[in-house]
């Protein structure tokens, strides 16, 4: 069951295909049309009973993530409390090397790499071909954006945006609750939450 109908969700719906499983449809607050093939079934009120008729269906956050907002969480703790489990998604297409950690209900997407000793938190998302290096340290619902680079021994917190073709250098520290703008370059640690801009980034707000 894919949690959400718009375009990240289709992204969502294609990776799954491509690992074998059975999409059995989306729910979204309106009706988006076929998803890959994959069928609007209603809104979230619907869950309850989907999950009550076949117990073993499982769930994938289909809803992206643009910034700081805990509405990917609030989501996920309510569908858990259905009794939905999460299980992590990771392409055929993407690398993600041996001694990695990936917690439940992240999703990797194509051409992605996650290299050795690296550990991302839950309902995170490694979007298309990012790039977390060696010995990472990732929050949950941590975002990195395409084509973003997390040099080696980065530390992220929860809740975190890297946006589109942003770096961080290795080392560095970014805690909770950032946002960095896309293409930034972040040289120094980030340790309040806020809005980080340009190279080297800044603060914004």
């Amino acid at each position: 069951m894919v949690i959400g109908g718009g375009g990240h969700a289709k992204v969502v719906v294609a990776v799954l295909k491509k690992l074998g499983f059975v999409v059995a449809g989306y729910t979204d607050p309106r009706d988006r049309g076929p998803l890959l093939r994959a069928a609007f079934l209603g809104n979230d009120e619907v869950l309850e009973d989907l999950i009550r008729k076949d117990p073993s269906c499982l769930a994938v956050l289909g809803t992206g993530k643009l910034d700081t907002s805990p509405s990917r969480m609030d989501l996920q703790r309510a569908v858990r409390s259905l009794g939905y489990r999460f299980p992590t998604i990771s392409s055929p297409q993407a690398i993600v090397n041996e001694e990695v950690e990936l917690g439940p209900g992240t999703v990797v997407f194509d051409g992605a790499v996650v290299n050795s000793g690296t550990t991302v938190g839950g309902w995170s998302i490694l979007n298309t071909s990012s790039t977390v290096e060696h010995d990472c340290v990732i929050g949950e619902d941590v975002h990195v954006a395409p084509g973003a680079t997390v040099s080696g021994g980065v530390r992220i917190g929860d809740n975190c945006m890297i946006g589109a073709g942003a770096t961080l250098i290795h080392g560095i520290t970014v805690g909770a609750d950032c946002l960095v703008g896309a293409g930034s370059t972040v040289v120094d640690d980030l340790p309040d939450p806020g809005t980080y801009m340009g190279s080297p980034a800044r603060r914004i707000s």
